[in-house]
């Protein structure tokens, strides 16, 4: 006996239309368009949503920062950019070793000169460009922390090295060293003997013979130092270009028993806790 199965007759399907497979196709192509077109319109309301967001990043956490001079080589190359920390001082102090950025404006004259656009779109794009760390700004400096607050500072011992409270500082793994010759900078050609005052840093460039930093400033008001409220941030990595990305630890010699002897209690009154404008660095 059969199945019904096996008996049933395939029923014959109806002939498509030919004008109506037509006008799906049209109204497929139709909303295919209609969700490119909505793509578009919404295009620049996520690139400035995306700005905004990097603003506001850029403001309260974190900042990209363009290299214009040569003052922290061999640390920090011509063209590298790295990422600042804009918070870290609001958890921890500045400590002996740090690279940090801070703003030179009233403080100290420019390390680059920058030649103002007088196209105000240029200007606008400078600024742009300056907001998210592609373009120079003469304002802010790039240099490593030598001391603190209370920190006697001398160079130099009998050895030709730079002292903080009496102990030595061995600069060897980050003061520059010339590529070609492989010669070491000294640590410093000028002599100095500074007590660094309360809220008040001593800071230095690794490119010690190119370095225009603390050294050159001791005919200012502060004797060369820095006021702390004018630091924007420590500088945690190098991330462009890529082959250069890599952190920015403190060097173990800031860690030796003794740098603490003398200095002040460093704590939040002397502390940067409020955050300013920036730029980039000199």
């Amino acid at each position: 006996m059969r199945s019904e199965a096996e008996g049933a007759v395939p029923e014959e399907q109806e002939p498509v239309d030919p004008a109506e497979e037509k006008a799906d196709d049209s109204e497929d192509d139709g909303k295919r368009k209609k969700k490119q077109g909505s793509f578009w319109k919404e295009l620049p309301v996520l690139i400035v949503v995306a700005v905004v967001l990097a603003l506001v990043i850029k403001a309260f956490a974190v900042q990209a920062f363009y290299i214009p001079s040569g003052s922290m080589e061999n640390t920090l190359q011509i063209g590298d950019r790295v990422l600042v920390n804009k918070i870290v001082y609001h958890t921890r102090d500045i400590a002996r070793g740090d690279v940090i950025v801070f703003n030179g404006l009233d403080s100290w004259d420019p390390e680059v000169q920058v030649d103002e656009p007088s196209n105000p779109i240029s200007k606008a794009l400078r600024a742009v460009g300056t907001a998210f760390g592609v373009a120079p700004n003469e304002k802010d400096y790039i240099k490593r922390v030598i001391g603190i607050p209370g920190d006697h500072i001398k160079c130099c011992d009998a050895q030709g090295r730079v002292t903080v409270n009496g102990v030595p500082l061995d600069e060897k793994s980050y003061v520059f060293t010339d590529p070609i010759t492989h010669e070491q900078n000294k640590p410093s050609n000028d002599p100095f003997d500074v007590t660094v005052k309360p809220g008040q840093l001593w800071v230095m460039g690794d490119h010690r013979e190119l370095s225009y930093d603390s050294r050159s400033h001791r005919g200012d008001p502060g004797g060369g130092t820095i006021p702390i409220d004018r630091v924007i941030g420590r500088a945690f990595v190098i991330v462009w270009p890529l082959d250069r990305l890599s952190t920015l630890p403190i060097p173990s010699t800031f860690k030796q028993r003794g740098l603490e002897k003398l200095s002040l209690i460093h704590n939040s009154e002397t502390t940067r806790r409020t955050p300013i404008s920036y730029s980039v660095l000199s």
